[in-house]
């Protein structure tokens, strides 16, 4: 019990010195036995988290605590979760910011949409809501709030790149990513009707290269509404199945370096994949109310920027090797921090109780993300410039 309390006292430390405050602080602590009974408990589970908060209450009474806490009104997710984040962000100051926008269904009831920051081979969480909704795919005014909160966050000299899949095709959205002052790389239906000066309109299938190849296309409009201009990249991408078709919207002219920053993007399914069956286990959860869910994801948030701040120190301060067995990083920033917690309670080493994260780019890419990474493959044998 020792040990649990040294890690409660840590992460208070923590999200109290980065300014992650509540309104009481009882709600505060239960907030960090839950990170608390998390990481040690490996997963979404109440009554798992209340095996680790201390007290001569009953089992039953302290799942309760944590069960009332995710359905309180007076905990407001992003309220809480902006000072924390912008604290965050400020090391991207005057730096590029690739956000990374997706969903991901819930139960095929529930739609959390995010906007993730893409940091070395994963996505840290800067906004999100929770729809209900059985389809993925969502209208913008569902979501629209997300994207202006966050542009309220990020450091007003950075630059700033919006990645979105297909779902997210919508000329309404690229208007807001202009208004925001934001770049944009977002991915295209086949089926989406292209104009071009001097040339007959025509659907983007129309224009696709040979395998192997890509096309730059400068200066075109898209949708019978005619927005524009923009830029487009059409290319065919391996993956193990063979080919697919990129077509990648951009606001500045496209080039190879383009599909690069578009192929960051998987980097939030990632993400996703830390709160499911790689990390939290978060369909593990009983919680089927929205707004308790909304609530969940500041713990998994915060929890995702705890472990992943850590694993960046373990790795800059050359201790990787005492979590990690392969020869070269093999494990993602998030995974070595969730192993220096587990390392630090058994054998008394120190816990990480700051941030520590870079702007830089990753000096170590793990093998098994940059394998990932690889997929889709990006080499182009043939380019066309129009």
């Amino acid at each position: 019990m020792n040990n649990h309390n040294t890690f409660f006292n840590n992460l208070m430390h923590f999200v109290y010195r980065n300014d992650l405050r509540f309104h009481d602080i009882r709600t505060q602590a239960t907030f960090v036995w839950a990170i608390v009974g998390l990481l040690i408990g490996e997963r979404v589970n109440l009554s798992l988290w209340a095996l680790w908060r201390p007290g001569g209450a009953k089992l039953s009474s302290k799942q309760r605590q944590f069960s009332r806490w995710l359905h309180n009104s007076k905990v407001e997710p992003m309220a809480v979760y902006a000072p924390f984040i912008r604290h965050v962000l400020q090391e991207w100051a005057g730096e590029t910011i690739l956000l990374a926008l997706d969903t991901s269904q819930l139960w095929h009831r529930f739609v959390l949409v995010r906007v993730a920051l893409v940091y070395r081979g994963r996505a840290l969480p800067v906004g999100w809501t929770v729809l209900t909704s059985k389809s993925a795919m969502v209208a913008l005014e569902r979501y629209r709030s997300v994207l202006e909160q966050v542009a309220a966050l990020l450091p007003s000299s950075s630059r700033v790149i919006l990645l979105a899949d297909r779902g997210f095709m919508d000329v309404k959205l690229m208007q807001l990513a202009r208004d925001l002052g934001w770049h944009f790389r977002i991915r295209a239906k086949s089926s989406v009707w292209v104009y071009r000066a001097t040339k007959k309109r025509c659907k983007i299938k129309a224009l696709f290269p040979s395998p192997g190849g890509a096309r730059f296309f400068r200066n075109v409009w898209l949708t019978e509404q005619r927005f524009g201009p923009v830029h487009l990249a059409v290319v065919y991408v391996g993956t193990p199945n063979g080919y697919e078709k990129w077509a990648i919207i951009s606001d500045e002219p496209t080039s190879p370096e383009t599909l690069n920053e578009y192929g960051r993007r998987f980097c939030i399914e990632e993400n996703f994949l830390d709160d499911k069956s790689a990390g939290f286990q978060l369909e593990s959860s009983h919680i089927r109310d929205k707004k308790a869910l909304s609530r969940l994801c500041l713990i998994l948030a915060t929890t995702t920027i705890y472990l992943a701040s850590t694993g960046t120190a373990i790795v800059e301060t050359q201790r990787r090797r005492l979590v990690d067995t392969h020869w070269e990083r093999g494990l993602s920033y998030l995974q070595i921090g969730w192993r220096w917690v587990k390392l630090a309670l058994h054998e008394g080493h120190r816990l990480v109780d700051f941030i520590w994260l870079s702007a830089v780019e990753d000096p170590e890419p793990a093998m098994a993300s940059w394998k990932q990474f690889l997929k889709p493959d990006l080499h182009i044998q043939c380019i066309e410039w129009l």
